[in-house]
């Protein structure tokens, strides 16, 4: 069952609106309230973004959106890289809780990244430098790389039947996004 939720364009203009108060925030006013808390519980969430980001310690949605309880559904994994667990997740948000807007949020010193580039991890590391691989080809450049690897999953994102449906018949929209750790901002890509 789909909820009614925020356009894309309206919740991406949501995101950068409080990406930009983040950048000179020093404590989170996202709606953390006990009143929130029990809304949330009582009446479900609709989250008004989905966002995919790598599991990065210091790439914080909820705080790099100064989002609050219930605003973000937020997927992480080392590297932001797809398979049919996120993508299956992704589909949900969009498909059950209503939400228009999927960023994929790729973020400068990529530990992830950088290791597709530099080194020959093994174990199941592997499995995320080799799909990271996939996007980035010979690419040098870690922050290039950082890009294409968010490029990639953006493309695997739209390649999905039911967010191809979900893109023609409720405007979902999916984009691409760089979080620079340093400044605190976000630079939505084309």
């Amino acid at each position: 069952m789909q909820k009614e939720n925020l356009s894309a364009s309206a919740a991406l203009e949501k995101l950068k609106e409080g990406n930009q108060r983040y950048l000179t925030a020093t404590s989170n006013s996202g709606d953390i309230s006990p009143q929130i808390r029990q809304s949330t519980c009582d009446n479900g969430q609709s989250p008004y973004a989905i966002i995919v980001t790598c599991s990065d310690s210091r790439v914080i949605p909820e705080s790099i959106f100064l989002a609050g309880i219930g605003e973000l559904f937020v997927i992480r994994v080392a590297g932001n890289v797809m398979d049919n667990h996120q993508l299956g997740s992704v589909e949900y948000a969009a498909g059950h809780l209503g939400t228009r807007l999927v960023v994929v949020l790729g973020h400068e010193h990529c530990g992830a990244v950088g290791a597709a580039i530099h080194d020959e991890p093994d174990g199941y590391i592997k499995y995320i430098t080799d799909e990271i691989r996939k996007a980035i080809g010979e690419e040098k450049d870690e922050m290039r790389a950082c890009c294409l690897n968010v490029e990639r999953s953006v493309s695997i994102i739209k390649d999905s039947p039911a967010i191809k449906e979900m893109e023609e018949k409720d405007g979902l929209m999916v984009c691409g996004a760089i979080y620079h750790i340093g400044s605190g901002s976000v630079e939505f890509l084309d």
